[in-house]
């Protein structure tokens, strides 16, 4: 029994778990490529685990080569920048109105972000659409 308890302790204590860690320098909104990270035999809490998780998500902010990948450093690529152009739609019951307006802020499919009407200058919140309109509520 004594000898199957320390096998096992040993056993356990051999596996380390591994962490997402930046092999070169990631700038903001730079879309992560499968060359710009690796795999760290390491143990960060809070710290991403897989691959899969962070390849092709857009960095929050800069990540220096050797640090690994917080959750909350990546997020999905955003669909719609800052003063861009977009379609604002307001749909309530069968009532459907388009409308040209500018982007405030920069974000991706189904964040809430600020939006200007472009004719009327008034500022609403709307939600990115999957195809970058925002749909806009009163």
């Amino acid at each position: 029994m004594r000898l199957a308890l320390a096998l096992l302790c040993s056993l356990a204590g051999g596996a380390q778990a591994e962490t997402v860690v930046a092999t070169q320098t990631i700038r903001p909104q730079q879309i992560i490529s499968p060359d710009a990270v690796r795999m760290d035999q390491a143990t960060i809490s809070g710290a991403y685990v897989s691959l899969d998780d962070v390849i092709g998500q857009e960095s929050r902010y800069v990540i220096y080569p050797g640090r690994p990948l917080m959750i909350g450093a990546v997020g999905e690529p955003a669909l719609v920048d800052r003063n861009q152009i977009v379609e604002l739609i307001y749909a309530h019951g069968g009532l459907r109105i388009l409308a040209e307006g500018r982007a405030l802020d920069r974000g991706a499919e189904g964040e809430r972000i600020r939006v200007m009407n472009s004719d009327s200058r008034t500022v609403l919140f709307g939600t990115i659409q999957p195809d970058g309109s925002v749909l806009v509520k009163k």
